[in-house]
This record gives C-alpha cells, structure tokens and sequence, in this order.
C-alpha cells in the first residue's frame, strides 16, 4: 500500500442549487419578517427569522458536509519501483 495523493474534485455546480436554496429560505424568513413587522407583531417575526435560520442551517451543513466528502479522491501515487520496470 503506497501513498496516496488527497485530490478534490468539487466544483461549483456541485453545490449551485444549495447555495440558492439557502438563499431562498435567507428570503422566505425575511419576508415572513417583514409581514410580521407590518402586523404589529415585532417579537414574532424576530422569532420566526431565528426558528427558521436555526432549523434549517443544520441541514445546509450536512448537505454541503456530505457533498464535499462525496467529491474527496484519494488516487495512488506512482512509486519509483514501478517506473523502473
């Protein structure tokens, strides 16, 4: 077992649709803020904006955890033993 080279192959593509799925929860929370703001109910919506923040980030971790782990190669290096021969 020789050693490994670490490559990533992660590209932004990868990870496109979760970054404007957050920020389409960051948007959904603010709207929800500001109509909560207009109701004359300023403690609710600063409420909702963090229950929705807080519920919804340790999914966006695991997701972009999982799909960076799912793009990490370990490709085996060529040792001098084989080019030699």
């Amino acid at each position: 077992m020789g050693p490994y080279r670490v490559h990533c192959t992660l590209t932004f593509g990868d990870i496109y649709a979760q970054v404007l799925a957050w920020m389409g929860v960051i948007f959904a929370s603010l709207a929800t803020a500001l109509g909560l703001m207009g109701a004359s109910r300023p403690l609710f919506a600063l409420l909702g904006v963090g229950l929705i923040l807080v519920l919804s980030l340790p999914f966006l971790l695991f997701a972009f955890t999982t799909t960076l782990l799912n793009h990490i190669a370990l490709e085996p290096q060529a040792t001098q033993n084989a080019a030699e021969l």
